[in-house]
Parts: C-alpha cells; sequence; structure tokens
C-alpha cells in the first residue's frame, strides 16, 4: 500500500545525518545498539577491563525457589542450552541426593557442549564432598564462609534434624568463634588445592562484613590458597559504592588472588553493583537466568551481559543471541514467568506502543527508540494497535498481512477499528485487523 509520504527524502537524509553527528563508534554499532557517548568516557564512568567472566549460577538458585520441582530431563536440558550460550563458567546444583554417576555426567554434558566452559560444584562441606567433586571431574568448587564466629551455628547444615530426633549435634569440631569458622574454611581449602581443584570461596552475607572481619578472612583464606573470594550478599545490603570499597580492600590484602561478587537485587542495584565492582577490580560475576534465586533474586544474565556489552563495551563473550530462548527455557524449567517488560528479553521489552511517530522512525532508524537491536539478543520488536494508532501503522499492519486497500478508505477502517477496541474493551489483533478491512475494503 503506498503511503502518503510525511518527509521528503532531503528531510530523511537530515535526519539521518544529525543523529550520525551525535554518535560515535562502539557507542554507536549499526544492527547492534545506540548508547550514549558518554558511557564510554573514562573520565565520565571510570575505568572498565576489556572483558569480565560471567558465571551462571541459575541450577542451583533453582533449588532455592518455593514449588520448583524439575526433572533431571528439565535440567539436562537447559544445562544444555545454557551452554551453547557460551557463558564461560556453571555453577552446578549441590552434591546432596545426587550419585556419583549423575555428577559425572552433569559435567560430561557440559564439556561436550564446550569444553572450554569451567563446571563449579558448590557447597562444599567436608573432604569426602572434595573427594566425589574431583572424582566427577569438576574444575572448580566453591566452599562458602559464613560472615559470623558463633552466629555461623545458624546454618550448620544438620543441626535441625538431628534437634528434631533429640540428638546432640555439637561435636569437639563445632567452630565457637570466628578464627575457628575460617581455620575450618581453610582446611577445606587447601584440601581441594591438594586435589587439583580449583578453589572459589564466597564469603556470605558481606553487608554483615566489618573491614576488620573482611580483613581477617581474606588473608586466612588466601594464604590456604583460594583462587577467587567471591563476595556474597544474600540480604542485597550492599550498595554499588560499598561492593567496590570491598572489592578495592579485597585486592589491595590479596593482589595475586581473584574477586567476584554474588549480587542481591533488593533495591534492583544487581546489575548497578556488578558494575560498580567490576570497575573497582573485581573479575568475576556470579548470576542467573531471569535472576531466578530466592528472596529478591541474583542479577539477571542478559541484563547484566547487556549492560557490560552494550553501556561500557566490557566483552563478556556471551552469544547474546541465545538470551531470550535462553530466559523462555529457564521460565519452562521453573514455571516462574518474568514480566512482560523484564530487561532485554521481557516479552515487550521491545514495545513502545502503537503511535505512528513511534512505527514509523524505524524506517528512518531502527536504533532510535530503542538502544538494542532486539535481533541481538534474539528477542523481537513488537508493534500492537492501540486506539492511539493512526493511518500509517494501520497501514503498515495490512500491508504485512497482504491486505491490499485504497489508501482512501483506510480512515474508514481505522474509525471502525478504534470503534471495535472501544466497545470490546480490549485490542485488536493483527489478524482481525485485516479481517476487518477485507470486510469493509
Amino acid at each position: 500500500m503506498d503511503k502518503p509520504p510525511v518527509f521528503t527524502p532531503e528531510e530523511v537524509a537530515r535526519f539521518r545525518a544529525e543523529l550520525a553527528a551525535r554518535r560515535v563508534p562502539g557507542a554507536h554499532e549499526p544492527g547492534r545498539w545506540s548508547v550514549s557517548p558518554l558511557n564510554r568516557r573514562t573520565d565520565v564512568v571510570g575505568a572498565l577491563p576489556p572483558t569480565v567472566r560471567l558465571r551462571d549460577a541459575t541450577l542451583r538458585s533453582v533449588e532455592t525457589l518455593p514449588g520448583v520441582v524439575a526433572s533431571a530431563e528439565a535440567k539436562e536440558s537447559f544445562l544444555r542450552r545454557l551452554v551453547r550460550s557460551e557463558v564461560p563458567e556453571v555453577v552446578t546444583a549441590g552434591l546432596g541426593g545426587r550419585g556419583d554417576a549423575a555428577l559425572k555426567g552433569e559435567v560430561d554434558l557440559v564439556k561436550g557442549e564446550n569444553a572450554r566452559c569451567r563446571v563449579v560444584c558448590p557447597l562444599m562441606r567436608s573432604a569426602d564432598d572434595i573427594d566425589r567433586a574431583a572424582a566427577a571431574g569438576y574444575d572448580a568448587v566453591q566452599v562458602w564462609v559464613q560472615a559470623f564466629g558463633e552466629t555461623s551455628l545458624l546454618y550448620q547444615p544438620t543441626a535441625y534434624a538431628r534437634s528434631w530426633r533429640g540428638e546432640e549435634w555439637r561435636t569437639d569440631g563445632t567452630p565457637r568463634d570466628r578464627a575457628a569458622v575460617l581455620a575450618r574454611a581453610a582446611r577445606l581449602v587447601s584440601y581441594a588445592r591438594e586435589r587439583g581443584l580449583d578453589v572459589v570461596v564466597p564469603l556470605l552475607m558481606v553487608s554483615y562484613a566489618t573491614e576488620e572481619s573482611h580483613a581477617e578472612a581474606v588473608t586466612a583464606l588466601a594464604a590456604a590458597g583460594a583462587g577467587e573470594l567471591t563476595l556474597f550478599d544474600g540480604p542485597g545490603g550492599m550498595s554499588p559504592e560499598g561492593y567496590a570499597h570491598l572489592v578495592g580492600l579485597t585486592r589491595a590484602l590479596a593482589p595475586a588472588v581473584e574477586v567476584g561478587l554474588h549480587p542481591h537485587n533488593a533495591f534492583g542495584l544487581a546489575v548497578g553493583c556488578a558494575v560498580a565492582a567490576v570497575r573497582a577490580g573485581a573479575t568475576v560475576v556470579e548470576l542467573s537466568v531471569n535472576g531466578y534465586c530466592g528472596g529478591p533474586g541474583n542479577a539477571d544474565l542478559a541484563a547484566t551481559a547487556l549492560a557490560f556489552e552494550a553501556l561500557y563495551g566490557v566483552r563478556t563473550g556471551i552469544r547474546t543471541e541465545h538470551l531470550t530462548e535462553l530466559a523462555r527455557a529457564g521460565e519452562e524449567l521453573t514455571g516462574y514467568h518474568t514480566a512482560w517488560n523484564h530487561p532485554v528479553t521481557g516479552s515487550h521489552a521491545f514495545c513502545w506502543g502503537g503511535l505512528d511517530f513511534i512505527t514509523q522512525e524505524t524506517d528512518v532508524d531502527p536504533l532510535l527508540h530503542n538502544c538494542l537491536e532486539p535481533s541481538l539478543v534474539g528477542n523481537t520488536r513488537r508493534v500492537p494497535f492501540t486506539p492511539d494508532s493512526g493511518p500509517y501503522t494501520l497501514a503498515d499492519k495490512l500491508t504485512a498481512h497482504g491486505v491490499a486497500l485504497d489508501p482512501a478508505r483506510l480512515d474508514v477502517v481505522l474509525d471502525a477499528a478504534r470503534t471495535l477496541m472501544a466497545r470490546e474493551g480490549r485490542l485488536l489483533t493483527d489478524e482481525e485487523l485485516a479481517a476487518l478491512a477485507e470486510e469493509m475494503g
């Protein structure tokens, strides 16, 4: 259908020239993204590294989601999709309730899809746990360390079941103070290193850490052989600035040890915490698909990856075109669905409605109202027909459905469509618009 032109070719050329003058390479990559050039200036945002490593912990995190009972087959299918996105590291579920064959099979699956993907086993509580992880072929293990001294007994895994049975769970080796907690963790770290495993040490609940308690933990665990110290904040009480401060302190105390973080999203700042920590020297961000975890959730894989890639030019190695498919796979696995406007992968993340200036601006430049190209992340641009839509949007809808309509009749169809939507209290589908136009044309 021929639409009356709104702008002359000369005007459109001048529009595009004006846009080009506002953009700089890197911040603008045609067909990928267009963000503010300010994001790439070190005098504005500070210095960031060229790359960052993302570690996906979805399979462990979904264990904390109420009501999720996924089969082994469903988890295997999800894991294949996850690894195919070329996420560089994966944290699996823990050892509990799983046999040695299942553990080895999971590691073999990851390595079969991507031999470079590093596989990490969480929740090491004993030398036997470490032996099982080593036998299964894991690359690394996580030795979790609580933030407290005697209060860490709240998280003693056997305390509750044994107490319920009237049994004593305390032993001579039960840690009663901070020094004992750290000494126990250090022994596990050293043993894992002897078994040839890389050791990642999550320092839990760092929002309760003081500079003194943090320094004590960093010094002890680095000396034991930890390859990475990961700042976990389950309560989500750390600000971006607080994370940056702890990262800087950790690096000063243990310059040979990598620093990572596992932020929670209590204030919607998990991605911001990740960026601030990486700017301060962290090299690893632990996160999950759709931000899955208990409580407020983790940093979202897709939003974090694109924040680094598009806003700051920090490469993640993620195959971003897989991200929306992976988000949908996460929904299938858990039954937990993301918001329609969830960043990057939401069903309407690239929908600005159906106003004529919104729908027609894409002819001038598709990155005017969307800073990301939807196909970059495997998503789609959605254009609903709404009561505010005009003749240009309707003409595009009809043309897409192969409906040839005299432009003189289009206003009649437009009025009829608006009347029908008002009467039924809903939007019309594209198919209904096409049927209405054919009926009235």
